[in-house]
């Protein structure tokens, strides 16, 4: 008998889910904050840094090598994960409270998610969810807090991008009372998860967990026994941080940054910084591992993803991202591929990887289908549901270009461009000038070898396309220089 139900549930997982509320889906959504495509061990079986708790989530799960935030900052892809629309169309294109002008005028933008949004978490809510958010928000202050925007408890969230200091009492986190004197901020959200998870087992109702993790963001701080793990790894390695962990505008990476050479690390070997990747580490560990204790596993969704590249060419410049170019605040590779895993019990088949373009936009409606729930076309109208490739990784699908658009300058010296991800190849418009780049990832990876002139008909088949969309989206320019008054070309 017992055998008879247990292939019934799993004939059920497959289809979408149960309908009834006790067996609907559950869903644990971890986000990290600056985390590199190459800081887990997953991609990268080189890296200094250790991650086992996430290499054996994606050990029994699907990876995603080909998936991108929506943009190369966070409160962007952020927004994008929660309304399933381009941050260009929602006019939410940089970092909210963010503001620096160059060569031009940056774009004026929105600086809180509009409630007009109908966000996942209100979608899941309005279908008997229990919602719950920890950490790190920067989606808009009082008014428009993730209790306005559909959960009905937030644990650290609110305005602001950063703590100030990751040991309690915490500078800079609101909506979070101060811990024990010391205590770190990555752990006491993953306990606060955990609160949540023990109190949700007691009910029926299907629940959305959302673990908005402040780590790996600046500042760069650790637990001292963490860190002295790694300083003892690098001497060991002989690999300690020293200048020789650095290009300055050499040979090995070519900066589109004509004012200033930009200092650039080149190997992982940051001793704090690896802490502080271990404790997220951790952090996810504790709650997988709850869940399992719960006897929840089978009937829990966990999705990981990172909110952005990692940090490589300022503010400590704290990882590497080689061999791909560019990170945080880069259009390249390094500020906008991911690392990305999806568990779906009973369905995604363990430990493959998937190597179809995705975007952040594309989580609402998967997660709705995931749920056996109606989609919403009308809300995240650039969202793709990939529950095909969560079936079959392998299985024809094409979910069609995907857009980028960034007119601002980041801190990290990247430059105001859009780009458009088709197939193989990726095309980048710089903002300033109008200038192409055109790359075919999957014989160029570390995006060198610019193919704008060789192919021509390709780069100009692409840019109409992007030209296409940044219309549809009303996707807003650069601004005349308010110094200046140099005014930039029109480009769509």
């Amino acid at each position: 008998m017992n055998r008879i139900f247990h292939s019934l549930t799993a004939v059920a997982l497959f289809f979408g889910g149960i309908s009834s509320a006790q067996d609907k889906m559950n869903f644990v959504f971890l986000l990290a904050d600056d985390l590199g495509y190459n800081d887990v061990g997953f991609n990268n079986r080189d890296s200094f840094y250790e991650t086992p708790n996430l290499d054996g989530l994606a050990a029994s799960g699907l990876v995603f090598t080909d998936f991108y935030a929506a943009s190369q900052v966070c409160s962007p892809t952020r927004a994008s994960i929660f309304t399933g629309k381009y941050p260009a169309r929602t006019n939410t294109t940089n970092f909210f409270s963010g503001r620096r002008n160059g060569t031009f005028g940056a774009a004026d933008f929105e600086t809180v998610m509009a409630l007009e949004e109908v966000t996942l978490a209100e979608a899941l809510k309005e279908n008997g969810y229990q919602t719950f958010f920890a950490g790190k928000w920067h989606l808009g202050g009082d008014g428009h807090l993730p209790t306005d925007q559909g959960f009905d408890i937030n644990k650290g969230g609110g305005a602001n991008g950063m703590p100030r200091s990751y040991f309690s009492p915490y500078k800079n986190v609101e909506n979070l009372p101060a811990g024990p004197e010391g205590e770190f901020l990555t752990d006491r959200l993953s306990r606060e998860s955990v609160a949540f998870l023990n109190q949700a087992s007691k009910t029926d109702d299907p629940f959305l967990l959302y673990l908005s993790f402040y780590s790996v963001h600046t500042p760069l701080q650790a637990p001292k026994n963490l860190i002295q793990k790694y300083e003892a790894k690098a001497k060991k390695l002989n690999i300690a941080d020293e200048e020789g962990s650095f290009d300055i505008g050499g040979e090995r990476q070519v900066w589109k940054d004509t004012k200033a050479e930009r200092k650039v690390r080149i190997r992982q070997d940051h001793a704090v910084y690896a802490a502080m990747v271990e404790s997220l580490d951790l952090a996810v560990g504790r709650i997988v591992n709850r869940l399992d204790e719960l006897n929840l596993r089978d009937k829990t969704a966990i999705i990981f993803m990172s909110d952005n590249g990692g940090l490589s060419t300022s503010e400590g410049h704290p990882t590497s991202n080689l061999p791909l170019r560019g990170g945080k605040g880069w259009m390249y590779e390094g500020g906008v591929r991911e690392p990305v895993i999806v568990r779906w019990p009973g369905v995604t088949p363990a430990g493959t990887r998937c190597n179809i373009p995705a975007v952040s936009t594309d989580f609402y409606p998967t997660i709705l289908e995931m749920a056996g729930l109606p989609l919403k076309p009308d809300q995240h109208v650039d969202g793709v549901s990939l529950v095909p490739l969560l079936r079959n990784p392998f299985a024809k699908f094409n979910r069609g270009p995907i857009f980028f658009h960034y007119p601002h300058y980041a801190n990290q010296g990247g430059f105001p461009a859009s780009a458009v991800r088709k197939g193989d190849y990726k095309l980048i418009q710089d903002l300033e000038d109008g200038a192409y780049e055109l790359y075919q990832l999957s014989t160029d990876i570390k995006e060198h070898n610019n193919l704008e002139q060789l192919e021509a008909d390709l780069t100009k088949e692409m840019a109409a396309e992007l030209d296409a969309w940044r219309k549809e989206v009303d996707a807003k320019p650069l601004l005349k220089n308010p110094k200046t008054g140099a005014e930039p070309p029109k480009l769509w």
